[in-house]
């Protein structure tokens, strides 16, 4: 049976606006381009372009073989969540569109894939050039085409390393891989990131991950200090799940390969809302933010993201040696409730800063009991926010310790969505949300922070602090955010791990960091102290 890949691709310039789709057909086997499609269709929003450029793909690889099994990629989460049954589709413009898309092949025989914008060039230009043509008054043409010539050959496919599914080696040799094609990596004998000297610390992370997608694109989640919801890429219709953790946990606790395709910027996505419509999301709480090599904060990002992977990718293979000495091993502890936890609402680093509840002292104290018997804390550092600062002094009185408290690791400040509910912001700001939740380079209403820019700083802080307390055990009182950053950036997991992490108020992670770069993580909510 024969084996096709299909790339799609849409854009509005204005959402809506003259929008365009592009569809490329190649074999899976030999990458080979089998067929392309484009078409400027007049006045449509991003998500109908893209569905357009969908169908177009599937009955293009369907004249070519009827028969055939088709793997469709695309850098829209949003069609792909809904094509493959984990998002409801509500638009009314939408619902035919995917209908008909479920049945040019039989269900069984196609399968539907998230990839990076940049990794999405070719069908990317096809819309681009649809519309162009489209302005020009004219229908696109593939013999005035250059979209195949102007984009760059596709990076070849990593081999999936042996080993079983979530195998942290598996998971660094992908990472070499992903430098190596990227020319980030030495070769055997050369000098590499992970022969830089130790006095850089650990290798920082960014928080945008290696394959992390260009600004208002790919999905990666949000949080807050609330309600302990995963975004990720569902929501409760309900409104307001507690999603600290992931892109979608806002809460109320706390609360690219390739040159980018042209057009971008008048094309859409780097400015306007994405995604007309997600299943709804979790709720607020504090998110974990990631950014990518396009972020507000310049080449940043992109940089520590670098960092991020080379410090995964070393050493080159095996375990890392065991005279490196005493890592700098952060103890990651969310603070307790606030009042505002079980309302499920925005409290990020914008709003109200609100003060632990009764119930947030009570789970402090106990955390304070649970390390005193452990007795490995040798320093406290606590976010600047009254409710971390409160957590980190009943604990740090308890271990006879002091409190430091460092900036970077402060909760994402969600603007206008501060003291909402989820379900507040998706009737109050339903474009803002969809594109927040479509991309961690797209802030919240009213200019608040993206992830991309939350991301960015709490690698930095991690840095400083990896070096200040090298060879120490220091606890680290802050918010979902930046735990699950650290977490995610320490296994080298893309961004779509933080949606695949709960995280409850007054839990204990930990991150070990060692004069090499490497990072291990050693435990991951715990909460038995709370018991």
């Amino acid at each position: 049976m024969r084996e096709f890949v299909v790339e799609a691709d849409g854009g509005s310039r204005g959402n809506p606006g003259p929008a365009g789709y592009g569809a490329v057909v190649s074999d899976a086997a030999t990458g080979e381009t089998l067929a392309e499609a484009a078409e400027y269709i007049g006045v449509a929003t991003n998500n109908v372009a893209e569905y357009r450029g969908l169908l177009a793909g599937l009955r293009a690889a369907r004249e070519l073989d009827p028969d055939a099994r088709v793997h469709v990629r695309m850098d829209s989460k949003l069609v792909i969540e809904q094509m493959s049954g984990r998002w409801k589709i509500k638009h009314p413009a939408m619902k035919p569109l995917a209908a008909e898309a479920a049945t040019v092949f039989p269900p069984d025989r196609v399968t539907y894939e998230w990839i990076p914008r940049e990794r999405n060039a070719h069908a990317d230009r096809l819309a681009n050039e649809a519309m162009d043509a489209g302005k020009r008054g004219e229908q696109w043409s593939a013999e005035a085409s250059r979209a195949g010539l102007d984009t760059p050959p596709a990076t070849p496919a990593v081999p999936a390393p042996e080993g079983p599914s979530g195998d942290a080696t598996a998971g660094a040799a992908r990472v070499r891989a992903a430098l190596a094609s990227a020319g980030g990596a030495a070769g055997p004998g050369e000098p590499g990131p992970q022969q830089r000297p130790a006095a850089e610390g650990v290798a920082a992370a960014g928080g945008a991950d290696p394959a992390r997608t260009a600004p208002g694109r790919g999905a990666e989640h949000a949080s807050g200090e609330g309600p302990d919801a995963e975004l990720g890429a569902r929501a409760a219709d309900s409104g307001a799940a507690d999603v600290q953790g992931g892109r979608a946990a806002v809460g109320s606790g706390d609360a690219a390969g390739g040159p980018a395709p042209t057009d971008r910027t008048r094309g859409r996505r780097a400015a306007e809302p994405r995604a007309t419509e997600v299943r709804a999301a979790g709720a607020p709480g504090e998110g974990p933010a990631a950014g990518g090599p396009d972020s507000p904060a310049g080449g940043a990002p992109a940089d520590a993201d670098r960092r991020a992977a080379q410090a995964v990718a070393t050493p080159s293979s095996g375990w890392a040696p065991a005279d490196m000495g005493a890592p700098a091993t952060f103890v990651l502890l969310r603070h307790g409730e606030t009042p505002l936890t079980p309302q499920k609402r925005f409290s990020g680093s914008g709003g109200s800063d609100p003060s632990l509840s009764g119930i947030g002292r009570e789970q402090a104290e106990k955390v304070a009991a649970a390390l005193a018997r452990r007795g490995t804390v040798q320093a406290v550092v606590a976010s600047p926010l009254a409710r971390t600062r409160e957590t980190a002094r009943i604990v740090a009185a308890r271990l006879g310790l002091d409190v430091a408290v460092e900036d970077g690791l402060r909760e994402t400040d969600f603007g206008a969505w501060e003291g909402l509910t989820f379900g507040e912001v998706r009737e109050r700001y339903p474009e803002d949300l969809n594109a927040w939740l479509a991309s961690p380079e797209a802030e919240p209403t009213g200019g608040g922070e993206s992830f991309a820019a939350t991301a960015a700083r709490v690698a930095e802080a991690r840095d400083k602090l990896a070096v200040e307390y090298r060879g120490r055990t220091v606890l680290l009182v802050t918010h979902v955010t930046p735990i699950k950053t650290l977490v995610r950036l320490a296994l080298g997991a893309p961004p779509e791990a933080l949606f695949r992490m709960e995280l409850s108020a007054a839990s204990l992670s930990a991150v070990a960091y060692y004069a090499d770069g490497n990072a291990s993580v050693r435990l991951f909510n715990d909460t038995s102290h709370l018991r």
